[in-house]
């Protein structure tokens, strides 16, 4: 399946999301939670399924007797923590992929800040784009279709020429409601919505780079004819 066909006699873009698309972070997330949730007494199970499902946390769900602000202070600063000291890993064919497409045509999508992004992709070896929304970049975060509007926007771009990679149900139905082409990955079944399911990074990164490129993959024949001829 695809979404609203691209026209092509124009330049295509790919919007990727960050965290479990690009990068896995997910032993990161629980512990930077697990670390915020006993500073304040609290079930870290519970704060981290809160926190998966709620952006930006409502902390008057796990800690109505706190100051908000407070709150978030400190997890600000447990993040940027684990930034410079966590370990971190770029999922196989990251790398090689955001190498391969043009630096103009292509972006971040994230629920978090630019400087977390930057400091995490200089410590996997990845490639910084030029353009990064963010948190801060955008009023409303995925589910709702404005974080990817706006990186449409910035690139000077159509949203059917768009292609989202994502990994989680908010930021499938972001992509979707922007009027994009949604591509899962690195999820064992598709998540509902995605007009195309990759079970890996790995595996969708041809079909990325044809897409941009305004060419269908070769065939596996067509490859080992191109390798003996060329």
């Amino acid at each position: 399946m695809t979404g609203e066909a691209a026209r092509p006699d124009r330049a295509r873009y790919v919007l990727f999301d960050v965290d479990g698309t690009l990068i896995d972070a997910v032993s990161n997330q629980r512990r930077v939670w697990a670390t915020w949730a006993r500073r304040y007494g609290l079930d870290a199970d519970e704060v981290h399924r809160v926190a998966l499902r709620t952006r930006p946390l409502t902390f008057a769900e796990v800690a109505p007797d706190r100051d908000p602000q407070e709150c978030l202070a400190a997890l600000h600063d447990l993040e940027d923590d684990d930034v410079r000291t966590g370990v971190y890993t770029a999922f196989d064919g990251a790398a090689e992929l955001l190498r391969a497409l043009p630096t103009q045509r292509w972006a971040l999508v994230t629920s978090n800040y630019a400087h977390r992004v930057r400091g995490r992709f200089r410590r996997t070896d990845l490639p910084v784009p030029r353009l990064i929304v963010d948190a801060a970049a955008v009023e409303e975060g995925k589910p709702s279709p404005v974080p990817y509007l706006r990186a449409a926007e910035l690139l000077g771009a159509a949203p059917q020429d768009c292609l989202v990679i994502e990994d989680a149900p908010s930021g499938v139905r972001s992509g979707r409601e922007a009027g994009m082409t949604v591509w899962g990955v690195n999820t064992a079944v598709a998540v509902d919505g995605v007009h195309r399911h990759f079970r890996s990074l790995r595996e969708a990164a041809p079909h990325i780079l044809s897409f941009a490129e305004h060419r269908a993959p070769a065939r596996p024949q067509e490859q080992a004819h191109a390798h003996r001829t060329g």
